[in-house]
């Protein structure tokens, strides 16, 4: 098995930082959100990343460039979560190992989380692997559905959610680790058959369970880690958290 490979989601303009840069490029406590994640990986053992660019492209790249641990995939036009992961299928071709998919924007995210992630994949050898949180407040978030047997089944999105549903607490973080050739796979499956008209990573475990493949869901992903950053005020509870951390 091929050692772990990370995309990083960057392509993103984050219209509601109040900022011209790319969202990845916003500073929290002197530092670009996007160095944390990267920070996180390495910390875990991913040595090779593929960051998908897309909004002012070029000056991503020019912070991140002189890293040789890191690639990049153009997503032209922002289509969605899948679609960026699409947009990596170069870089990928040859790869028979995991695949570790995050956000560029979460800062907080943790190095322990990404290796728990990576250790039960390395160990159990699924298809997908999803990392989840258990949120005091799930609210707008998509819930982590299970059968009986605790065996996960599913994502419902918040707002397609029933009333019984919603009280589930283990909620999608946008944290995967796949399979790559599996992955690669299942993206010629993948449609924008939505009304965004986008496409959507969150629908590929559900390809991959159609063709009979192990998707799992691990709860392994820290409270600290929902502090993601949409907008400014997201952002000073990151910050003020980190410096609590750091204390």
């Amino acid at each position: 098995m091929d050692a772990p490979i990370a995309i990083v989601m960057a392509a993103g303009k984050g219209t509601r930082m109040k900022s011209e840069l790319p969202k990845v490029l916003c500073e929290a406590n002197g530092r670009p959100l996007v160095d944390y994640v990267l920070d996180a990986l390495r910390t875990a053992g991913v040595s090779k990343m593929v960051v998908v660019v897309g909004y002012k492209a070029e000056l991503v790249k020019e912070k991140l460039g002189n890293d040789d641990s890191i690639q990049f995939a153009l997503q032209s036009e922002q289509l969605g979560t899948g679609h960026a992961v699409m947009m990596c299928r170069e870089q990928l071709a040859g790869h028979n190992g995991p695949v570790v998919v995050v956000a560029g924007d979460s800062p907080m995210m943790q190095a322990s989380s990404i290796k728990a992630l990576i250790d039960d994949f390395q160990e159990t050898n699924p298809a997908c692997i999803l990392g989840t949180l258990i949120h005091e407040n799930p609210e707008g978030l998509g819930r982590i559905v299970r059968d009986s047997d605790g065996k996960f089944t599913g994502i419902v999105e918040h707002k397609d959610a029933t009333d019984e549903q919603r009280k589930i607490a283990e909620v999608n973080m946008s944290t995967y680790v796949f399979d790559c050739q599996k992955m690669l796979g299942a993206l010629d499956s993948l449609t924008d058959d939505n009304k965004q008209k986008e496409y959507y990573i969150t629908d590929l475990p559900k390809i991959l369970m159609g063709n009979d493949e192990d998707v799992r869901a691990l709860p392994v992903l820290k409270p600290i880690e929902a502090l993601s950053v949409n907008t400014v005020e997201h952002l000073a509870d990151v910050e003020k958290a980190m410096k609590d951390m750091a204390n």
